[in-house]
């Protein structure tokens, strides 16, 4: 009987682990999520934040869906304002070295993850399949925790972006792709993030990953936590709505110092 629960433990312990250690593209961070609507401290980034270039992906058909995805109204980004304050600061930093900002997601209303849902329930729709996920079967991501039922951008403080080279007038080569589903996109892909340094691989280059070191550490530097899973999405670590769930449009807001409550969009 002792072996047996013995077995046991240690079995439900790997797995925990082993669950743990996925990655999750939109994954909660707690189980009662508040859908709120109050869309009053949050600012559009570019208010803040004017040498911000913007590729909204999702407010394109450019992007895994293959359509505009719900609750995207405008070609904006939104975050809080203690988000959006902060990355003020790593435009700064970066300006100064010869880059801007280019953001292809920010906030994102619950409504465009329930769209992710739905999208990925049909597998009959692989539209965008050769250039998001041509190595992963549509059925798996479910599975492998590339859709969730919610996001950490529905919080309003993460952000999805790249660099911007001014000198050569081309975004800054990554190695990868916004959005790809995949190892590739890994921050750990090609070195060690902690230490910034490279280790030799058939996937990105040194100069790639430095790239994406040069991201990384001015997000680091004014109060961002990376991802594990994907080198350009980015958190504020005290964001202040670290519980709650945000379902208003993605659009343009009234100037700083109006309250806008609005009601859900459907």
């Amino acid at each position: 009987m002792f072996k047996i629960r013995f077995v046991t433990l240690v079995l439900g312990l790997f797995a925990l682990i082993t669950f743990s250690s996925c990655c999750s593209k939109s994954a909660p961070e707690s189980a009662q999520a508040i859908h709120e609507n109050d869309n009053s401290n949050f600012v559009v980034i570019t208010d803040v934040v004017p040498d911000a270039i913007l590729e909204i992906r999702y407010y394109s058909t450019y992007n895994f869906v293959g359509t505009r995805i719900d609750g995207y109204q405008a070609p904006v980004a939104l975050l809080t304002r203690r988000a959006a304050d902060s990355l003020r600061a790593v435009s700064d930093e970066l300006k100064e070295m010869g880059y801007r900002l280019k953001i292809y997601d920010a906030y994102r209303p619950q409504m465009g993850v329930d769209h992710f849902l739905r999208w990925g329930a049909d597998l009959s729709d692989t539209l965008m399949k050769r250039y998001f996920y041509p190595n992963v079967d549509k059925s798996r991501l479910f599975e492998l925790e590339y859709i969730a039922e919610k996001s950490g951008h529905s919080r309003g403080s993460t952000v999805d972006l790249t660099l911007f080279d001014m000198a050569t007038g081309k975004e800054l080569d990554m190695g990868g792709t916004f959005d790809w589903f995949g190892r590739e996109s890994h921050p750990d892909c090609g070195g060690n993030p902690q230490t910034m340094e490279y280790r030799a691989n058939d996937t990105i280059t040194a100069q790639q990953f430095a790239n994406r070191m040069i991201l990384r550490k001015a997000m680091l530097n004014h109060g961002f936590k990376p991802y594990e899973c994907e080198w350009w999405h980015f958190t504020l670590k005290n964001e202040p709505y670290p519980e709650s769930y945000f379902n208003f449009p993605v659009e343009m807001l009234k100037k700083e110092g109006s309250k806008n409550r609005i009601s859900n969009t459907p």
